[in-house]
């Protein structure tokens, strides 16, 4: 189950730059589910996990496509609850040509979403949890309680975020106790713990507040798991980036779906990073990702960074 943002992303490649009144012709424009909860839940049913959605959208055309699309990829959306007083949340992401996406964001249902108590109730049924919702008002002092009977269930608790903003880091300070493993990207580490230079010291601090371990997002680096006394790193692997968007949440489902596969975390963290290769080397929350065995056979047949310096 994943709980927190859902959008809607119309994402347009490639913009190189925006155009004036005679306009530009295009490549795709590519409409998704996304967010750190519909994104990382679109990937995770992608890769063979059954998923659900706690969330909320809008009544508006966004809010039933959302909905539409998740349900056609066989995600659960009985937890997505209809706001009719907000939209839904929606990005447009014009992709640059090297696979950058600036946006623009409306603000909408997800963020105002609360904890319900079908959502509760459905921890019963649930083997793993991803919190993606800190920080937003919706779920404002209801994160804590329900990781922790997500715990006492015996579920698997991940914990990601959008916004490092100050409500999102006072919100950690109460989640982290229940997370088993916080999945933060290098941009959120230097604005939540001040600097990224030094990963050991920002596990070391968030495993202090109560994290598990840490999974650091790094990006064009690939990505590392650390616990109180090991590190992981893994690199990227190689491809020609064509839309980043959804990396991030690729990595939380692809390490979701490895570890319930009982891969080794070094496996699972070599999956998670091919997963986020596949996403990212296509349009939109899902790009080129096509099943759990796709990404196999991706891992067999390309090159890590590191694969490629060697050879």
């Amino acid at each position: 189950m994943a709980v927190g943002l859902t959008t809607l992303d119309i994402a347009v490649h490639p913009v190189a730059s925006l155009p004036g009144e005679e306009g530009q012709i295009v490549e795709r424009i590519a409409l998704s589910p996304a967010g750190t909860a519909a994104g990382t839940a679109y990937v995770a049913q992608r890769l063979g996990l059954q998923a659900a959605v706690g969330s909320a959208i809008g009544i508006d055309p966004q809010g039933q496509l959302v909905r539409s699309m998740l349900e056609a990829e066989g995600v659960d959306t009985t937890l997505l609850v209809d706001d009719v007083a907000m939209p839904t949340s929606t990005t447009v992401l014009p992709i640059r040509p090297n696979g950058d996406r600036p946006n623009w964001h409306m603000l909408g249902a997800s963020l105002f979403a609360p904890v319900t108590p079908a959502v509760l109730e459905a921890l019963d049924r649930t083997a793993a949890v991803h919190w993606a919702a800190v920080g937003f008002p919706g779920t404002a002092g209801q994160g804590a309680g329900f990781l922790a009977a997500a715990k006492a269930r015996g579920a698997f608790v991940t914990c990601d975020l959008i916004a490092p903003s100050p409500a999102a880091a006072q919100d950690l300070d109460a989640l982290l106790p229940h997370v088993d493993i916080f999945m933060p990207s290098l941009a959120e580490v230097a604005v939540l713990f001040g600097k990224t230079d030094d990963l050991r010291a920002a596990a070391d601090h968030f495993i202090a507040k109560g994290a598990g371990a840490c999974l650091f997002k790094l990006g064009a680096r690939g990505a590392a798991l650390l616990t109180h006394d090991s590190v992981i790193e893994v690199p990227p692997w190689r491809i020609d980036p064509v839309d980043t968007t959804s990396c991030g949440d690729s990595v939380c489902a692809g390490f979701h779906a490895a570890r319930h596969r009982g891969l080794s975390d070094r496996d699972a963290m070599a999956f998670a990073c091919a997963t986020a290769a596949q996403v990212a080397s296509g349009i939109g929350t899902t790009g080129t990702l096509a099943s759990y065995q796709g990404v196999v056979d991706f891992m067999a047949t390309h090159q890590t960074a590191t694969d490629a310096s060697h050879g």
